[in-house]
């Protein structure tokens, strides 16, 4: 995990965005150190795209305010956005040219003069493990060349903020290891790094510090240590069947020790004291017969548990 000094270089203050009678992103505000890897998690619609979309300067937001190193985005865009890099989700690569290509026109975007352009193109060729092929054209890369081509594309500038939203999905685990490391090197030179991710092992080996996201709204921010000690010993029971939400409700209704977390058609997801007593009673229903149970899962303590408490979700839902 790399380190991370004092100062905020990212503060996101009291920031909404709506569409329509949809308010994607509800009150949100957090700051990032230099040097830190600072990840936002949530399911679907969580509104963590939108958020990065703010913070990218692509959406406006309806309120809040975005700062980087002290300057607000919207008073100095371009002047902010020449030190930020974006790593969208979907890779942003011309397939019918090379990396070096591709690298090329970056980087020709950022003004960079052909000196320093192709010093930068070599540069990170040879950081993401691609130099051997860097003259290949990119349509016969594998999903994850193209990530870490797509990756470095979004540094190739050498930016002092890196936004990256869910930079490994869609591939295999050795070429996510490769993307995490490189991610690693960068937090490590001094570079600030927002990371989105669907991948909760991610975000505990990489992130200094997660918040969790839904419904538009930062429901818990901290480091991994404290994050488990808010979880405590609690257990969360997901029992899913062929019942309403109305039905799951009234099934488990008077159990000691046991909150209803959220209830929908087909799925309950409960949380217990932790003293295994709530749980063992929620099975006695089960078995009794009371819903008509496809299967019934018990989520000890944990960093997963407490994202089941927050949202009622898993966080790949």
């Amino acid at each position: 995990m790399a380190a991370c000094g004092g100062a905020n270089v990212i503060q996101v203050e009291g920031l909404n965005k709506r569409f329509g009678d949809i308010r994607a992103v509800d009150g949100v505000s957090f700051e990032i150190r230099q040097g830190e890897i600072y990840g936002l998690l949530g399911p679907n619609g969580a509104g963590k795209t939108t958020t990065l979309s703010m913070l990218a300067g692509l959406l406006a937001p309806d309120d809040g305010r975005i700062l980087y190193d002290g300057t607000e985005l919207s008073v100095d865009p371009l002047g902010v956005k020449a030190k930020l890099g974006v790593v969208p989700q979907e890779t942003a690569i011309y397939e019918e040219l090379s990396a070096r290509e591709n690298l090329r026109f970056w980087a020709g975007l950022h003004d960079l003069g052909d000196v320093d352009r192709n010093t930068r193109v070599d540069e990170m060729l040879e950081q993401v493990g691609l130099s051997g092929r860097a003259d290949e054209r990119v349509s016969g890369y594998s999903g994850g060349m193209k990530r870490r081509l797509n990756l470095s594309m979004g540094l190739v500038h050498g930016p002092k903020f890196v936004l990256l939203d869910e930079p490994t999905v869609g591939i295999d685990p050795q070429a996510r290891n490769n993307i995490l490391e490189i991610v690693r090197d960068v937090a490590a030179a001094g570079t600030t790094i927002l990371y989105t991710t669907h991948y909760l092992e991610e975000a505990e080996q990489l992130c200094n510090r997660i918040a969790i996201m839904d419904h538009g709204k930062l429901l818990a921010e901290g480091t991994l240590d404290q994050l488990k000690d808010r979880v405590g010993r609690e257990e969360v029971v997901t029992i899913r069947g062929a019942f309403d939400a109305d039905r799951g409700r009234k099934a488990v209704a008077g159990i000691a020790g046991i909150e209803i977390v959220g209830a929908e058609q087909g799925k309950i997801v409960l949380s217990t004291s932790g003293d295994g007593r709530g749980s063992l009673d929620v099975l006695s229903r089960v078995l009794e017969g009371k819903l008509d149970v496809d299967g019934v899962s018990i989520q000890p303590p944990s960093l997963n548990g407490l994202f089941l408490k927050l949202t009622g979700r898993e966080l790949r839902d």
